[in-house]
C-alpha cells in the first residue's frame, strides 16, 4: 500500500484542489450567473458528451489497463499499443458522429416539450464527446505508465479554472450565454493538448502505424476483452447520465440543474476512492499476469479497509452539515436534500466495496460482468419511470441508491464464489458501529450557535473527537494509523529542524 498511498496522497490533493475550484463554480458562480435552466442545459450537455465519449471508446481504456503490462518496452514504443487503441478510437469517433445526427430527430421529439434548449444545443455533445474519449485514452496509458499526477491537474484543475475564468467573463458580460456554451465545450480539449504534449515530451507519443507490432492472436483478444469492457463501461455511463436524461425530459432543465448541481457536491466524497483506485488498477492487472493471488487478496483487504474508513468520515463530514450547507444554496435547492442522502449512500456502497470491480473486469471471467452492467440499466431505468413521476429528483436518487446496492452486492458475491475473496475484516464492523452511533448522536443533537459557519465548525470539531480520534487511539484501521503516524513524524521532524 506505500505507493498506492503516495501517489493517491498526491492525486487526491490535487482532486481536493479541483473539487475546491469546482465547487467555487458549481455552488456559487454558476448559481450567480446562470438561471437553474441554463446550470440545467450545461450539465446535460456535459453527460450526455462524456456518454458519447464512452460509446466512441470501444473499450480502449480497459484494455489498456489490462494488457498493457505485456507490451510495456519504452526502447520499442511499447509495441505501438497506444497507436492501435487510438486507430480504434478515431473508428468510434467517425462511427458516433454518425450515429448522433441520424438520432437527432427522435431526441428532438422527446426533448421540445420539456427541454427546448437541450434540442438546440444538442450537437455540441459531438466535440464534448471528442474531447472525453481523447482525454480518456490518454489518461489510461498515462496510468498503465504509474504516471497518475498529470491527468488529474490537467482535468481537475486547469480545467475548472478556465471553467471559472469564462464564468466571471460572463459574469460580467463580456460575452453571451451561446459564446459562453461554445467556450466551455472547447475548454474540454485543453487537457488533452496538455496530456498529448506531455506524452510527446516524454518520448512516449510514437504514433507511426509501422510501429504497430502487437501480434494478430493478441489483437483479437484486445478486440475480445474490449467488447465485453465497452459494454460494462457503456453501462455505468448509460447510468451516470441515465438520471439527467430522464429528468429532463420528464421534468425539464430546471429540475435537472437542481440534481445535477446536487451529484456534483456527492461527488466530492469519491475523490480519495478514485484517486486510490487510479493507482491501484495497474496493480491488479500486474497481478493477474502474475497470478500472484495472496497479494491481491491483501490489497483487496487494505483497499477496502482504508476506504470505509474514508468513505464514513466524508459521509459525516457532509451529512450532519446538510442544514447549514443547504443555507448557502438558493431556496430551490432544499428539494435536494433527500437526493444528497441517496446519492451519498451509493457512492459510500461503491466506495466500501472497493475493488470487486476492478478485479472482476481484469479477471478472465470479466465477461460476466455484463450481466450485472445489464441489470444495473434496467434496474435503473425500470424503477426511474415510478420513482421520477411520483417522487421528482428524489425518486431518480432513490432508483440510482437501489441500484447500486443490488449490483455491488452481486459483484462482490461473485468474485468471493469464483476466486474465494472478499473485502472484509472484523475491525470494519466496530468501524461501522462507532459510525451509528456518532451519526445517531448528531442527529438528536440540536444546533448550538446561530451562526451556520460556526455551527459548521462545531459540528466538524466534535466528529474529530467522538469518531476520528476513537479510530486511531484504538487502532481500528492499521493503515489509516499509521498513515497518520507517519504525518505526526514528519511534521515533527519539520519542527526540529526549524
Amino acid at each position: 500500500m506505500g505507493i498506492i498511498q503516495k501517489d493517491a496522497l498526491r492525486t487526491t490533493v490535487f482532486s481536493y484542489l479541483g473539487i475546491g475550484i469546482g465547487y467555487v463554480n458549481k455552488a456559487i458562480l454558476f448559481i450567480v450567473f446562470l438561471t437553474t435552466d441554463e446550470i440545467g442545459l450545461i450539465n446535460l450537455l456535459v453527460s450526455v458528451g462524456m456518454l458519447f465519449g464512452n460509446l466512441a471508446g470501444f473499450g480502449v481504456t480497459q484494455s489498456m489497463l489490462k494488457f498493457f503490462p505485456f507490451f510495456r518496452n519504452k526502447a520499442n514504443r511499447n509495441h505501438g499499443f497506444l497507436t492501435l487503441l487510438l486507430g480504434i478510437m478515431l473508428l468510434g469517433i467517425v462511427l458516433f458522429s454518425i450515429v448522433a445526427f441520424i438520432f437527432r430527430e427522435p431526441v428532438a421529439a422527446i426533448y421540445s416539450e420539456n427541454s427546448k434548449a437541450f434540442v438546440d444545443y444538442y450537437p455540441w455533445i459531438i466535440p464534448l464527446g471528442i474531447a472525453n474519449v481523447m482525454f480518456l485514452v490518454l489518461e489510461n496509458y498515462l496510468r498503465s505508465l504509474f504516471k497518475n499526477i498529470i491527468p488529474v491537474i490537467a482535468n481537475e484543475v486547469v480545467l475548472r479554472l478556465l471553467v471559472t475564468v469564462l464564468l466571471v467573463v460572463y459574469g460580467f458580460k463580456l460575452i453571451s450565454f451561446d459564446q459562453f456554451l461554445v467556450l466551455h465545450c472547447l475548454a474540454y480539449f485543453i487537457p488533452v493538448a496538455m496530456l498529448a504534449f506531455y506524452l510527446y515530451r516524454d518520448g512516449e507519443l510514437g504514433l507511426t502505424v509501422a510501429r504497430i507490432a502487437v501480434p494478430r492472436r493478441f489483437r483479437r483478444i484486445i478486440v475480445y476483452f474490449g467488447f465485453y469492457s465497452y459494454v460494462n463501461t457503456i453501462g455505468s455511463m448509460v447510468v451516470a447520465a441515465l438520471d439527467a436524461m430522464m429528468i429532463a425530459g420528464m421534468l425539464g432543465l430546471r429540475e435537472t440543474g437542481i440534481y445535477t448541481t446536487i451529484i456534483y457536491l456527492t461527488n466530492a466524497l469519491q475523490i480519495p476512492y478514485r484517486s486510490m483506485v487510479r493507482v491501484s488498477s495497474p496493480l491488479i492487472a500486474k497481478y493477474w499476469k502474475e497470478k500472484n493471488m495472496s497479494e491481491m487478496q491483501k490489497l483487496y483487504t487494505k483497499f477496502s479497509s482504508v476506504n470505509l474508513v474514508i468513505a464514513t468520515v466524508m459521509f459525516l463530514v457532509i451529512w450532519v452539515c446538510r442544514e447549514e450547507i443547504f443555507h448557502f444554496l438558493p431556496s430551490e435547492f432544499s428539494e435536494g436534500i433527500y437526493v444528497f442522502l441517496f446519492l451519498m449512500i451509493g457512492r459510500l456502497t461503491d466506495m466500501y466495496f472497493g475493488l470487486n470491480g476492478i478485479i472482476f473486469i481484469m479477471s478472465k471471467k470479466y465477461r460476466y460482468d455484463v450481466v450485472f452492467t445489464v441489470a444495473l440499466i434496467g434496474i435503473v431505468a425500470g424503477l426511474n419511470i415510478f420513482m421520477i413521476p411520483a417522487y421528482g429528483v428524489t425518486g431518480a436518487a432513490i432508483a440510482t441508491c437501489i441500484a447500486y446496492l443490488v449490483y455491488n452486492a452481486g459483484r462482490l458475491l461473485f468474485v468471493y464464489f469464483a476466486y474465494d475473496m472478499h473485502p472484509f475484516e472484523k475491525r470494519q464492523g466496530y468501524i461501522l458501529a462507532l459510525f451509528t452511533a456518532v451519526l445517531c448522536l448528531f442527529e438528536l443533537m440540536p444546533a448550538v450557535f446561530a451562526s451556520d459557519v460556526l455551527n459548521i465548525l462545531f459540528k466538524w470539531l466534535l466528529l474529530g473527537v467522538v469518531f476520528i480520534a476513537p479510530i486511531y487511539f484504538f487502532r481500528m484501521e492499521h493503515e489509516i494509523v499509521r498513515y497518520i503516524d507517519n504525518g505526526i513524524l514528519f511534521l515533527k521532524k519539520k519542527t526540529r529542524r526549524k
